[in-house]
């Protein structure tokens, strides 16, 4: 750092939205200080018991030089007072465990409360406990499995759980699994939900559990109530007869054939992802190779906005908790992010830019969390903040020559599928105890 910068000051107003919070005042602050100096100055005013690492963001960028360096970039004049957000520094991501697996896995989930869920391209769906035991593996399927979600439940108390998954063979099913040890009937496929004519990419429930939504690359959307009918809703074609009479022997009960409730239909080629808006089962949002995000009405069946991106056709997506923002991951290398609280919704707001494909994102489960997590084929999964989209926050190499292909980000607890098997991490926010800020 230059002498000039160390002799000189800025006038600078800290604000935050955390708990920490700082009476307005101004400080005059050296320009060559960095994050590091600015953290101790936070931690010093509040009398902090322990110190707890900030980071600051400017003008919708977060600080990563010095001020002197951050204000030349700017052209920001001397004597403009600077106000500056600070925020609670993430953890370093830290490996926890790796589950292997034969074959690539496709999804994964941490919904049941200490455990993992996987779905696999042998066609299995296998559950295991944080001791890395695999405590059910099911034969959901007979070619892969390309989705898996918990149908969440207000039951409480119960050791069972509704599964469902979406598969390569066309169908989607329900399953019924359960915790409790030697159970014999540890699993029971509950429903078969045939609509589609092509691969399904996914299928996802909305906050209830009482609504399902399944994406294929027949270009179509399933919507699907989560009960259990008591007969067929949809008739089963003679070939099926035949199957079911030569396997009926191994199974005591055939799952009945659902009927989706709602088909929605207006996107052009293949659906990669829909899910449900945070806390409705009425709106919906989806992606596809058609370089669209589209918003449904699902009671009504009808596609309501469409925003479009050229050449991108996208792989994943996902919403922010507060279903203000949408992020989906395209071929092009890029994640677009838009608000969807603007009325301009034909381009983006910003784009995250990988140097591979970004195959996957998720955002957490956390109120106001500008988070996001991405991972993609060149096997790193990366971390970045909303409110400063030119550059990772943290990144971290999961497999070297093997894709991510899923991501599950539920509390401090990251779930990694891909050809690599299942890797879990720890990211979490809060105070560190050690001598540096």
């Amino acid at each position: 750092m230059d002498t000039e910068a160390a002799g000189t000051t800025q006038p600078v107003v800290f604000t935050t939205k955390t708990p920490y919070f700082l009476p307005s005042q101004k400080f005059m602050v050296p320009l060559n200080w960095t994050r590091y100096q600015l953290s101790q100055l936070i931690n010093k005013a509040l009398s902090l018991p322990h110190p707890i690492p900030f980071d600051f963001l400017i003008h919708g960028e977060i600080l990563r030089t010095s001020l002197a360096q951050w204000r030349s970039e700017k052209g920001m004049g001397e004597e403009e007072t600077l106000e500056i957000e600070y925020f609670e520094s993430l953890l370093p991501p830290q490996r926890m465990s790796n589950i292997p697996h034969e074959d690539w896995v496709s999804s994964v989930s941490c919904r049941i409360s200490q455990h993992i869920l996987t779905a696999s391209y042998d066609g299995h769906v296998r559950l295991f406990d944080y001791s890395q035991n695999c405590i059910r593996d099911i034969s959901a399927h007979p070619v892969p499995v390309s989705s898996v979600t918990v149908v969440p439940s207000p039951r409480t108390n119960d050791d069972s759980h509704i599964i469902a998954t979406a598969s390569h063979d066309l169908t989607a099913q329900l399953t019924k699994i359960s915790l409790e040890a030697d159970t014999p009937a540890s699993s029971q496929t509950l429903a078969s939900l045939p609509l589609h004519t092509s691969t399904l990419s996914s299928i996802t429930a909305d906050s209830t559990g009482s609504t399902l939504l399944t994406a294929s690359w027949d270009t179509l959307i399933g919507v699907w109530d989560s009960t259990i009918p008591p007969e067929d809703e949809v008739p089963l074609e003679s070939g099926d007869r035949k199957k079911r009479r030569k396997i009926g022997a191994s199974n005591d009960t055939r799952p009945v054939r659902k009927a989706p409730s709602t088909v929605l239909k207006s996107h052009t080629a293949r659906v990669s992802k829909a899910l449900f808006a945070p806390n409705s089962r009425q709106h919906a949002h989806s992606c596809g190779f058609d370089s669209t995000v589209r918003h449904w009405d699902v009671e009504m069946g009808v596609c309501t906005n469409t925003l479009t991106v050229p050449e991108r056709p996208m792989l994943d997506l996902a919403l922010t908790s507060d279903g203000n923002m949408a992020l989906a991951a395209s071929t092009d290398r890029t994640v677009s992010v838009f608000d969807l609280r603007g009325s301009d919704l034909s381009c983006t707001i910003g784009t995250l830019t990988h140097p591979a494909t970004p195959s996957c994102v998720v955002c957490p489960d956390v109120s106001n969390s500008s988070q996001v997590m991405t991972g993609s084929y060149d096997g790193v999964a990366r971390l970045w903040d909303l409110r400063s989209m030119r550059s990772t926050v943290a990144s971290f190499r999961v497999w070297e020559g093997m894709k991510i292909l899923d991501v599950e980000w539920v509390g401090d607890t990251l779930c990694v599928g891909g050809e690599g098997g299942v890797e879990i991490w720890r990211i979490s926010q809060g105070e560190r105890i050690s001598a540096a800020a």
